[in-house]
């Protein structure tokens, strides 16, 4: 079934969202938003008259006070383009979740309807994972995690939750070696220390080691799972970051 993807490329004035943002339309529903409200609403009308009439691309500007009535008074333009089923797969930032405990379903909860990540999350049993999955998080399970990271993509990002410290260290060795984007690891100051220490030990020098962020999340939310995942977020929506250590998140 094809979708029509809607794109801000252009934008003046105050407006819900930046240029680059976009959504997908289909006959019977959505992914992603450009903002809501009566601008998505207008563009969600637009894309699905073109599917019905088998139009393939279009653009318009929209002002949003005089066409709208809205009280933002900028304008967005948009382009409409209509892509196959196999196009309509989300294109984020690859970024794998190690873990499926409390922490790793904040962080999935958190980034799964950001259309900035595409999330594929991971643990040691089918049975970790809740039954309500969300439709744009793909669940991998394997008994021998370190060895699947060692087959990750180098341009993903990483987020190593899992219930063992074992794990968690085995995942580290597997991710310095194969190489990443970004890697953050739940834990203590004193958890982080022991690591190094080992991760030294196994041949990795200072400089690599140091690329992974343990602790994680933001200490001035505190270490709640859904507060660390929040503190994970906003550092990974910042343009070009990676994740930034917290302080003493303990896990």
């Amino acid at each position: 079934m094809t979708a029509v993807r809607i794109t801000v490329t252009r934008t003046a004035g105050s407006v819900p969202r930046e240029a680059g943002t976009s959504m997908l339309v289909w006959t019977d529903r959505i992914e992603g938003t450009i903002g809501g409200g009566a601008l998505e609403w207008r563009a969600m009308h637009i894309a699905r008259d073109m599917l019905a009439k088998g139009a393939t691309s279009s653009d318009c500007t929209i002002p949003l006070g005089p066409d709208l009535g809205q009280c933002c008074g900028g304008a967005v333009s948009l382009t409409f383009k209509v892509v196959a089923e196999d196009e309509a797969d989300p294109a984020g930032r690859p970024l794998w979740i190690w873990g499926a405990g409390h922490v790793g379903r904040a962080l999935v909860a958190a980034f799964a309807p950001l259309p900035d990540f595409t999330v594929t999350w991971i643990d040691t049993a089918q049975d970790r994972f809740p039954g309500d999955l969300p439709a744009t998080v793909m669940p991998v399970t394997s008994a021998d995690m370190p060895r699947l990271a060692a087959h990750a993509p180098r341009d993903a990002g990483h987020l190593i939750v899992t219930y063992s410290h074992e794990i968690d260290l085995a995942l580290c060795h597997a991710l310095l070696t194969r190489g990443f984007a970004h890697c953050g690891l739940i834990g203590s100051a004193t958890k982080w220390a022991r690591f190094r220490s080992r991760l030294s030990a196994l041949g990795h020098d200072q400089a690599a080691i140091t690329r992974i962020a343990c602790p994680i999340g933001d200490p001035s939310l505190g270490k709640h799972p859904q507060a660390i995942a929040i503190g994970v977020a906003a550092a990974l929506l910042r343009p070009g970051a990676g994740v930034r250590r917290g302080k003493d998140m303990t896990g």
